[in-house]
């Protein structure tokens, strides 16, 4: 059958052990990201299986309406606000859903408070222009790390910071937070205790509609000139606008983000990037090895189990009939 895997922005997917999956398929993969969806469904035509990464790409009405020829789509992870699962149900569109591991975005997490608290970047950066210690970093041990969210990734976190010797406090759902504290952390008695006393505040959040903008400008506002706010989960769990408006009021000093409200982005000029107290990352936290290999081999096995006439993880079973 047709296949096209969408947005291997590294050229990376037939490296991967797990494509020779696909093996006597007719598959195209595209580098580069297309946005619009009409512009996309060009060249999509004659496609009858997808294969996404993760939520590069939306798929909604509008796209859909244009492929008629498309019978899977085989999603790398969990299906996320980037798929409209009724139009693809209307369209007789299966949607097979992959799997997910907390490791790699927990230790990219871990990697950004680190360097964030350390101050590593711009020591590198000015020893790079002929500089000699030029800032003085701080140390995990004695920091109150502070986690929005108490999932599998938060936990992680978690275990981290109790490793270094921080105090670990946790904001969420009241089922989050009495679970955090049957394992032997902290809770906070409110939102803005956890923003005002955190040394570090990392969001650990399913993006939809109840937590869209949940972090709002006057949170940030209350957090430590010295603290750090760090995002690798979405970058619309924050107000729009409400990170860059309060780094620039000093509160908090410095944050660490691996999210961005379109991407990818190409611009030089993008007003996070400009900024000193700021370190960006790609979005990298799930681009790892050992977890794509993860990811595409559930994803290629639906593939395949689908054009063998035996269907694997659809959630809308309703279209098979």
């Amino acid at each position: 059958m047709r296949i096209a895997i969408l947005d291997d922005y590294q050229n990376a997917v037939k490296e991967l052990d797990c494509f020779k999956m696909l093996a006597g398929q007719d598959v195209q993969v595209f580098n580069t990201s297309e946005k619009d969806p009409v512009l996309l469904a060009e060249k999509l035509q004659d496609v009858e299986i997808l294969v996404l990464i993760r939520e590069r790409t939306a798929v909604r009405e509008a796209l859909l309406s244009r492929l008629p020829n498309l019978k899977l789509i085989s999603q790398t992870g969990k299906i996320s606000n980037h798929l409209d699962l009724a139009a693809c149900t209307a369209h007789k569109v299966a949607v097979a859903e992959g799997i997910g591991s907390p490791v790699a975005p927990a230790e990219l997490t871990w990697a950004l408070i680190m360097n964030a608290v350390r101050k590593i970047p711009a020591a590198i950066h000015d020893f790079r222009q002929g500089l000699w210690q030029t800032n003085i970093g701080s140390t995990i041990q004695g920091k109150i790390i502070g986690i929005w969210g108490y999932g599998k990734i938060g936990k992680m976190i978690a275990g981290y910071a109790k490793a270094f010797g921080a105090r670990v406090l946790i904001w969420g759902s009241e089922k989050s937070r009495q679970q955090a504290l049957a394992d032997g952390f902290e809770q906070a008695d409110s939102k803005e205790l956890f923003f005002r006393i955190a040394d570090v505040v990392s969001l650990h959040l399913r993006l939809n509609k109840d937590t869209a903008g949940i972090v709002e400008e006057a949170d940030l506002l209350q957090m430590k000139s010295s603290a750090v706010l760090v995002n690798t989960s979405r970058a619309e769990l924050i107000a729009p606008g409400a990170l860059l408006k309060s780094l620039e009021a000093g509160h908090p000093g410095f944050a660490a983000v691996d999210v961005y409200e379109e991407e990818p982005i190409y611009d030089t000029n993008y007003p996070l990037l400009q900024l000193p107290n700021v370190i960006c990352t790609p979005h990298i936290g799930y681009v790892e090895h050992d977890s794509y290999e993860l990811y595409f081999s559930k994803a290629f096995e639906n593939v395949i189990n689908y054009i063998q006439g035996n269907p694997t993880n659809i959630a809308n079973r309703e279209v098979l009939g």
